[in-house]
C-alpha cells in the first residue's frame, strides 16, 4: 500500500510522467525502425532539432509562468538570422559585430512586446501576433524576400551551430547549459520567483509591493533575447538565412511547455518539463518520418497533441478549482 502511494506521488509530477512516455517512445523507435532511429546521423539530427526548439521552450516557459504568451518567437528567430546575414553580406560587417547588432534588434522586439503588454495593457496574444507579423515583414524587407548566403565567417562561429564535442553537437551543449542555469534561477533566485507570483495572482502580487509590470517586461525581453541567440545558432548551423526561418516554432514550443507542466493561465512550469515536452514532440516527429507517415498526417497529429495538452491543462485546473471551492 505504501509502495503504491509512493508510485502515485512520483507520477503526480508532470516531468516524471512525460519522462516515462519519452522512454517508452524511445524504446518503440529503437525496435520498430530497423536501426534507422539509432543511426548516428539521425541521432544528431534529433539532437539538433531538440536544441533549437529547446532554447525557445526555455524562453516560453518564463513567459507562460508570468501569465503571458509570446507568438512572435518564430519571427524573432528569423529576424535575428536575417539581420546578421544581411549585415555581413550587404554591409561588410564582421560576423561578431553583426551578431551583436542582430541580438540587440531581437531583444528590442521583446522590449516592444513588454511595453505593449505591461504599459499599454494590450492582451499578450494580440500584442505578440502584431509583432509576429511586423517582425516577419521586417526580415523580408532586409533580404527583399530572398535567401541570404552568409559566406565565410571563420571556424569559431560555424562551430557554435554545426560543431561537435565528442559527437554531441555544440548546439545541444549550449541548450543544456542554458537549461541548467534557467532551472536553477527558477528554483533558487528570489527575483526570478516573482515571475511565479505574478502569474499566480497578479493583483495580490502587485498589492504586496512587487512591480508586476517590470516582471512582465523583463520576461518578454529575456524571451526575445534567447530567440535571438537561437536565430544566430541557426545561421551558424546552415550558413544561410531564409525568410521563413522559425515559422511554426511558436506552436511547437507552447505545446512542449504545456505538455511539460506549464499552465496557460500562469503560475506553473519548469524548464525540465519544457525540455522533456520538446524531446517528446521531436521524437514523435522523427518517428512519423521513419515510419513513412504522410506529411499531412504529421501536421494533423501535431495539432492533436497540442489540443490534448491544452485540454489536459484546462481540465486539471477545473478539478483544482472545484476541489478548493
Amino acid at each position: 500500500m505504501k509502495g503504491t502511494l509512493n508510485i502515485k506521488k512520483v507520477f503526480s509530477y508532470r516531468e516524471t510522467t512525460v519522462g516515462f512516455i519519452v522512454l517508452l517512445l524511445l524504446l518503440t523507435l529503437i525496435f520498430t525502425t530497423n536501426g534507422k532511429f539509432a543511426s548516428p546521423n539521425n541521432i544528431r539530427a534529433t539532437l539538433l532539432g531538440l536544441s533549437a526548439d529547446g532554447i525557445v521552450a526555455i524562453a516560453m516557459t518564463f513567459v507562460l509562468i508570468s501569465g503571458g504568451i509570446d507568438l512572435s518567437v518564430g519571427s524573432v528567430i528569423g529576424l535575428s538570422a536575417m539581420a546578421a546575414a544581411g549585415l555581413v553580406r550587404f554591409g561588410g560587417f564582421n560576423i561578431w559585430i553583426a551578431s551583436l547588432i542582430a541580438l540587440i534588434l531581437s531583444t528590442g522586439v521583446g522590449a516592444l512586446n513588454g511595453f505593449l503588454i505591461s504599459r499599454i495593457r494590450l492582451n499578450p496574444m494580440i500584442a505578440t501576433i502584431g509583432t509576429m507579423t511586423a517582425v516577419r515583414g521586417l526580415a523580408m524587407v532586409i533580404c527583399k524576400g530572398s535567401t541570404v548566403q552568409l559566406g565565410k565567417t571563420g571556424p569559431v562561429f560555424r562551430f557554435l551551430g554545426s560543431g561537435n564535442v565528442a559527437f554531441i553537437p555544440m548546439f545541444t551543449i549550449i541548450l543544456v547549459v542554458l537549461a541548467i542555469i534557467a532551472e536553477w534561477l527558477l528554483k533558487n533566485s528570489v527575483p526570478v520567483r516573482k515571475i511565479f507570483y505574478t502569474g499566480s495572482n497578479e493583483t495580490a502580487t502587485r498589492l504586496s509591493g512587487i512591480n508586476t509590470n517590470r516582471v512582465k517586461f523583463i520576461t518578454h525581453v529575456f524571451c526575445s533575447f534567447l530567440c535571438g541567440i537561437t536565430g544566430l545558432l541557426y545561421l551558424s548551423r546552415f550558413n544561410v538565412a531564409v525568410v521563413n526561418a522559425g515559422t511554426g516554432t511558436e506552436m511547437r514550443v507552447i505545446a512542449a511547455c504545456v505538455i511539460g507542466g506549464a499552465s496557460l493561465i500562469g503560475g506553473e512550469g519548469t524548464v525540465l518539463g519544457a525540455i522533456l515536452g520538446t524531446l517528446l514532440l521531436n521524437l514523435v516527429s522523427n518517428g512519423l518520418v521513419l515510419w513513412n507517415v504522410s506529411v499531412y498526417f504529421q501536421d494533423l497529429i501535431s495539432g492533436m497533441i497540442l489540443l490534448l495538452a491544452v485540454t489536459i491543462d484546462a481540465v486539471s485546473h477545473m478539478k483544482r478549482t472545484v476541489k478548493n471551492a
